[in-house]
């Protein structure tokens, strides 16, 4: 039997062969080039970079209808080869004198499923004090992006050039400590329970430690403190990693020794340290051991198809998820497909990158997506220690947002962007078209407008109105063409169309535009 095969019978489907480097296309994430959809009406390309680390310029393009891009007065196209198609949405020619005539669509209304009618653009500057991305020269090009009213337009450096104020929303999302202390306490002891459950056991898991995670621990939680990620970690020495498919980001785990007396032994199979079958005992001892933790009631909710969290529902004094994922930590190399990944070089500086590279890795019992079901023994990269690094020292000033030290906006951006997306899940979740976007999302494409933008002085808190348009442009521009790069991995593409479906990125679009459109309604939805 091909250990590569894994646990084929486990999977929801089979999943046929173990594919081996070249197969398993569901897998790659970032090895297809995705076709870019049209943009709904009015939508922000921004020229300032592509969703990677490389921050490379790209054409300006103002977005039009979400179903039908055609292109504007004067453009040129180039003629069709033989066998061509023409381009999705492309219209005809009678449809493009139609789309001469001007359309002026209802003030306020809200985006369908589907489709939305065309807005105006505007011109806006990026926020004063920004030059170029190493901080010398002018001001590349305009940008464009849909426009707010006329009288709603503002100067750079004013709270908000739409109407709408940031920072009001950000008071309101500010964590009281009279709420994150309760929900904390509870939540260490419960952690501080079944790490001595697991530390004192002569179980294969004797070896655990707890490495927090998550954005409560990054300082970017937003709304309330009710959600906590905890990584159990256990160290694992001599390990072999072969790559499932051209993935980047999934494994095979083998020991290259397997000496008599290896805790982990039980998990092996055939080689293969079997993801399945640890994560099935680490659940398995924690539900037996929340029974024992008196005046809390904590239960464990259903396991989710593909998720490598076992999550605990705290229901008393206040509803708490805890999120606890099984993590093998490696102090080896970090693997090929990572070279050009965390490029933070002109950010944060070479000798903090390799002082990071030298940090150990982790590996998560997540199956890989193959198709429509699931390899159950495959593991994938994490590097959620590094994000958290990076989060506190985000500055390229070493002084940055300390006492005495340059503020900036970073983390303001990513605090309002977090929300936004959590309310428009919110406010969908009878939906199933976002379903599978996460905060996860939010955060790359956050560390890749830091790495474009490295400099302080491109995000400064009096220009927060802008700098938060800038990422949000960014984001749609990561969904307009269906590429976000894992920024550790850049070969896994997150919006490949195997990980999320193109009518979902469509969706969200719309959502995003319609929300900037109309100076954020979502926001003030529960205030």
């Amino acid at each position: 039997m091909d250990p590569r095969r894994g646990k084929e019978r486990r999977t929801s489907k089979k999943a046929g062969a173990g594919t081996p480097k070249g197969s398993a296309q569901s897998a790659r994430g970032g090895s297809e080039k995705p076709e870019a959809f049209s943009p709904a009406s009015g939508a922000a390309i921004s020229s300032s970079g592509r969703c990677s680390p490389a921050g490379k310029s790209v054409p300006k393009k103002s977005a039009r209808d979400p179903q039908k891009m055609p292109p504007g007065p004067g453009a040129k196209t180039a003629p069709l080869r033989a066998g061509d198609s023409p381009p999705l949405g492309a219209p005809s020619a009678d449809e493009r004198e139609r789309q001469k005539a001007p359309s002026v669509p209802p003030e306020g209304s809200e985006p369908s499923a589907s489709a939305e009618p065309p807005l105006p653009v505007v011109r806006c500057r990026r926020p004063r004090g920004t030059g170029s991305r190493r901080g010398g020269g002018a001001d590349p090009a305009l940008e464009r992006r849909s426009a707010p009213r006329p009288e709603e337009v503002g100067s750079p450096g004013r709270e908000s050039a739409s109407g709408w104020k940031p920072r009001q929303v950000l008071k309101n999302l500010k964590l009281s400590l009279g709420d994150i202390s309760p929900a904390a306490e509870v939540v260490n002891r419960v952690v501080d329970h079944l790490l001595r459950r697991f530390q004192s056991s002569d179980s294969e898991f004797k070896g655990i430690s707890v490495l927090h995670a998550g954005s409560y621990y990054e300082r970017v939680k937003v709304s309330v403190p009710n959600e906590f990620d905890v990584m159990f970690t256990l160290k694992v020495e001599r390990i072999q990693l072969d790559e499932y498919g051209n993935s980047g980001a999934y494994y095979f785990v083998k020991f290259k020794r397997n000496p008599k007396g290896n805790p982990l032994s039980p998990f092996l199979e055939e080689e293969i340290l079997s993801a399945s079958k640890m994560l099935i005992k680490f659940r398995q001892i924690i539900k037996e051991e929340i029974k024992n933790i008196g005046d809390t009631d904590i239960v464990v909710e259903r396991k989710k198809r593909g998720s490598p969290a076992v999550t605990l529902l705290i229901r008393k004094p206040k509803e708490i998820s805890v999120d606890i994922i099984l993590a093998l930590e490696s102090k080896s190399s970090w693997p090929v497909s990572t070279q050009e990944g965390l490029a933070i070089n002109n950010w944060l500086g070479a000798k903090v990158r390799t002082k990071l590279r030298r940090q150990p890795y982790y590996l998560i019992p997540k199956h890989a997506k193959d198709g429509r079901s699931f390899q159950e023994e495959t593991w994938r990269l994490s590097f959620s220690h590094i994000e958290k690094y990076i989060l506190e020292s985000h500055g390229q000033s070493k002084t940055c947002c300390e006492n005495g030290g340059m503020k900036c906006c970073r983390k303001d951006c990513l605090k309002l962007m977090k929300y936004l997306l959590e309310q428009l899940k919110k406010k969908f979740e009878d939906r199933k078209e976002l379903d599978k976007f996460c905060s996860y999302h939010v955060k790359t494409a956050f560390l890749h407008l830091c790495t474009r933008d490295p400099d302080d002085s491109q995000w400064l808190p009096r220009d927060l109105a802008l700098c938060f348009d800038n990422f949000v442009t960014y984001f749609l521009q990561c969904l307009s063409t269906q590429q976000l790069k894992h920024y550790f991995i850049p070969g896994f593409n997150l919006f490949s169309s195997d990980q999320i479906e193109r009518v979902n990125k469509e969706f969200l679009f719309r959502q995003i535009e319609y929300e900037r459109n109309n100076g954020f309604p979502v926001f003030w939805n529960e205030f």
